[in-house]
């Protein structure tokens, strides 16, 4: 037995030097909650590294399904981004809303472009997602992380059903309907077998500074996660009930009342809309946040990429369309500017820890290298 582990290092070398277990105790106070798993990760690391590496698994097993999956995001995105900042309807719209395009500007000239900034954020929050897939699956998914798997399977268990959100309101979005059809049995496909295996990257062994403003960067993450989660909820409750908050309304200088009195079939129309981008964003905001809790180690260069890549689209989309339509409303976009500053300190943060060796475990390897 031995005592006073206050970073992983400690507890490696207690253990390489015979002790049976180790006590953590007030290392808590100087390492975190996250402690323990930071020291398994260690010894881990170690043990694996007599073992040979499992032969890499191949594209159509399960992780390439899930790779598809994310393009499959990626170009619906793309393609929802065009179609949002020309003709913004689509034939099946106006056919549901017996009425043309024209009709709807000359009664509302701020209906289209309110219309326009539902369907732009909904377009770079489905980009993000098949950015984060995408990456989850070609180096997590391939290589049986554990994390990675369960990040990209509870944002789809979450994402999938938010379908079906606005089907109470009498509107049927065939397109939307027709992706999921198309994009189910991908990640059905990746569920197959699937065993995990151990991580064999770096590990942080000592609480260094570059570990300490690590935590804080992650720490960024996880709130952004959170704040993410609770935004997607809460839209996607908008969506299904109210449909508008009160900025909306001021900037089209209208009410619920006088659009339906205009088109009774226009309000579901706006609530698919808004309802399918809060479960979008919450489905985002799942991936991201398993991600921000286990995903994040020293070194992991492809990861900070895939943060830094996969929140552009979606925070470009969401704050260029509201100052290009002109909503610029403050408290209308304090929760955007929130998260994105967030994103930009947290990845600030972790720059250093993600794109090198942690003192640490250099000095572990080093010490290794010379026995």
């Amino acid at each position: 037995m031995a005592a006073g582990v206050h970073e992983p290092q400690d507890a490696t070398l207690f253990l390489q030097n015979g002790a049976d277990a180790v006590l953590l105790g007030s290392g808590f106070v100087f390492a975190g909650p996250g402690l323990p798993k930071r020291v398994n990760d260690a010894i881990i690391n170690d043990k694996v590294r007599s073992i040979a590496e499992p032969e890499t698994p191949s594209f159509w097993r399960h992780w390439g399904w899930m790779c598809l999956l994310g393009i499959g995001m990626i170009v619906g995105g793309f393609m929802a981004g065009l179609i949002a900042i020309s003709s913004v309807l689509l034939p099946y719209d106006l056919s549901f809303l017996h009425m043309k395009r024209e009709e709807l500007i000359a009664f509302n000239g701020h209906l289209i472009h309110f219309m326009s900034h539902d369907r732009i954020t909904l377009s770079g929050t489905m980009i993000s997602i098949g950015i984060l897939y995408y990456q989850l699956a070609k180096h997590g998914l391939r290589d049986g992380l554990h994390w990675a798997k369960t990040a990209v399977t509870a944002s789809c268990m979450v994402g999938f059903p938010s379908f079906f959100l606005y089907l109470g309101y009498g509107f049927f979005d065939p397109v939307h309907a027709a992706a999921a059809i198309i994009l189910l049995p991908l990640f059905l496909l990746s569920l197959r077998r699937n065993p995990d295996q151990p991580f064999r990257g770096s590990v942080s062994r000592v609480n260094d500074r570059i570990w300490k403003r690590a935590m804080w960067g992650q720490l960024c993450f996880v709130v952004l996660g959170v704040s993410l989660a609770v935004g997607g909820l809460t839209i996607a409750a908008i969506g299904v009930t109210h449909v508008f908050v009160p900025t909306d309304l001021t900037f089209m200088g209208v009410t619920p009342e006088e659009l339906d009195a205009f088109n009774p079939r226009l309000i579901p129309l706006i609530a698919h809309d808004r309802a399918g981008f809060g479960g979008a964003l919450f489905s985002d905001a799942v991936v991201l946040l398993i991600t921000a809790l286990w995903g994040i180690q020293s070194g992991e260069r492809w990861l900070w990429r895939t943060l830094l890549f996969g929140g552009m689209p979606a925070f470009f989309a969401a704050l260029s369309v509201h100052y290009g339509i002109g909503y610029i409303d403050f408290i209308h976009l304090l929760p955007a500017w929130f998260a994105f500053a967030l994103y930009v300190v947290g990845l600030i943060l972790l720059y250093p820890y993600m794109h090198g060796m942690d003192r640490g475990a250099s000095a572990s390897r080093e010490a290794q290298a010379s026995t």
